[in-house]
């Protein structure tokens, strides 16, 4: 039986045993059969985590012509506010029109805890359909309407005939893991239970056969280009770009991906992952119902990795030869644009912490740049990430440490204060320990930035070799601002909060 014929997604702890606990070796984890020591720990102390709700809403606030409606607690969601920038950038970039997102929440209060939001939450259906008139109404289910055992996908059902737009529910109550990628897998679940189907027209032209040939052949050479808020607008072009040069089409989905025309993602030649920890679930299940293969190995972050992407992808297609001549050309143009900040980078120390294939990738393309990796930190572990554990093994002689975290920064301090890297690169709000300790930081993904594919690598390069010139604001951070922990801690373990298998602290 499919995960799709079920309401909602099974946990990311069940499906793949992923993991948030580890401390140790780069090493440790590339040695055969070491990949999934992580599962089974845990931490006597942890200060703080990441909810599955910010993912989620980051990609469903995305889609056009869609109400967003955040059913949980005051205050739910609001992180919605801090991601209608991209939003609005977003659709500027693509449609050359600027509109905020559409969300709205039930808000429920102490009352309807106690007694059931459901009814609430019809008439916050009804409310959206009747004002705004958009395609979709995506119902997220918070905290609250778990616990309390609210059926959102009840109340959907028997207000679907009542409504034009089209109900998805999304179950990210955040209480039932702490895999924070698991949210990818809901948003996906109800776009592969309720928008995939090909809309049925009301009259159809059949095209004579000269424009069918031609139909198929563009189909036979599209592909589903997967992007879940993993890259902006500019990433999407880069690999549009080579995909373009290789004679391929690609298909940009799911976000901003306009609803009525979700369905053709079932129609390609092939899937694409650009990040494998965001889109196995879906892309196994558009093989299984519709027949579409797909490659989900690696993200096209770096000179080797864009490079294995490709020839990836041109196998598929038996252009091995077009590939190779592609990559030839792009890594030579690159190599010489890389040539003065190459003696820059050379020997200086980098933290990488972000999400588990981008960590590994970066760490990957800073080793190509010159830069040693001092440690890296990945928000979760899970069997994807073993190969990237083996390719920056071999680059190292020696080990250096790895924490799998989602959000321990005391963990990070300690790691930090130990291993004094010369810049750290984090996600966005994620640089703030190492800038109040004098490091250097870069934002390790921003939408408004290049970071994939050769112009990814180059542009990366270019605003390390400028934040690395001048880290003046870092400097002055240390000198007037301290973190929170006692100069003790700095004397431990940084993992010595892990328990192991058996219940003790490693310490």
């Amino acid at each position: 039986m499919s995960y799709l014929d079920n309401k909602e997604p099974p946990r990311r702890d069940d499906r793949l045993q992923a993991s948030i606990t580890y401390g140790g070796s780069i090493c440790s984890l590339a040695g055969p059969g070491k990949g999934c020591c992580a599962s089974g720990q845990d931490r006597s102390f942890t200060q703080g985590s990441i909810c599955l709700l910010l993912p989620g809403l980051a990609m469903l606030n995305s889609i056009p012509d869609s109400v967003v409606l955040l059913h949980g607690a005051i205050g739910c969601g609001s992180c919605s506010h801090s991601q209608n920038a991209n939003i609005r950038s977003g659709g500027n970039t693509r449609w050359g029109r600027t509109k905020d997102a559409l969300w709205l929440s039930t808000a429920l209060n102490e009352s309807e805890v106690v007694n059931g939001g459901e009814p609430k939450l019809e008439a916050a259906i009804r409310k959206a359909d009747r004002r705004y008139r958009p395609a979709t109404i995506i119902v997220v289910a918070g905290c609250v309407p778990g616990i309390i055992g609210d059926d959102i996908d009840g109340v959907a059902a028997r207000l679907q005939p009542e409504v034009s737009a089209k109900i998805l529910p999304v179950h990210c109550e955040g209480f039932k893991t702490k895999i924070w990628a698991t949210a990818y897998d809901a948003v996906y679940h109800s776009l592969g239970r309720n928008l995939l189907e090909n809309p049925e027209y009301q009259s159809r032209i059949i095209p004579d056969e000269l424009e069918e040939l031609k139909e198929k052949h563009r189909l036979s050479r599209t592909v589903n280009l997967m992007n879940v808020s993993s890259m902006g607008r500019v990433d999407e072009l880069e690999l549009t770009r080579l995909l373009n040069a290789l004679g391929l089409e690609a298909n940009v989905f799911p976000v901003f991906t306009k609803p009525e025309e979700m369905y053709k993602a079932t129609q390609a030649a092939l899937s694409i992952s650009t990040c494998p920890t965001h889109d196995d679930y879906f892309l196994k299940h558009l093989q299984e119902t519709y027949g579409v293969p797909y490659i989900l190995k690696h993200m096209p972050i770096g000179i080797k990795n864009t490079g294995d992407w490709l020839r990836e992808v041109a196998a598929f297609f038996h252009l091995e030869e077009q590939a190779d001549q592609l990559i030839r050309q792009e890594e030579a143009d690159l190599q010489a644009a890389l040539a003065e900040f190459k003696p820059w980078f050379s020997g200086k120390k980098v933290f990488i912490s972000a999400g588990e294939i981008r960590a590994y990738a970066n760490g990957y393309l800073l080793t190509e740049l010159g830069f040693e990796i001092a440690g890296i930190r990945a928000f979760h572990h899970d069997e994807f990430a073993e190969g990237e554990y083996q390719k920056l093994a071999s680059l190292y002689p020696s080990d250096f440490p790895v924490n799998i975290a989602n959000a321990q920064p005391f963990e990070e301090a300690n790691l930090l204060k130990k291993l004094q890297p010369d810049l750290f690169l984090g996600h966005w709000g994620g640089n703030a320990t190492a800038s109040k300790l004098g490091i250097a930081t870069h934002v390790i993904y921003n939408t408004g930035l290049s970071y994939i594919g050769y112009k990814g690598v180059y542009e990366l390069a270019k605003r390390l070799y400028r934040q690395l010139k001048n880290p003046i604001l870092n400097r002055n951070l240390r000198e007037h601002l301290k973190l929170p922990y006692n100069p003790k801690w700095y004397e431990r373990d940084p993992f010595s909060y892990i328990k192991s298998q058996g219940g003790q602290n490693n310490v």
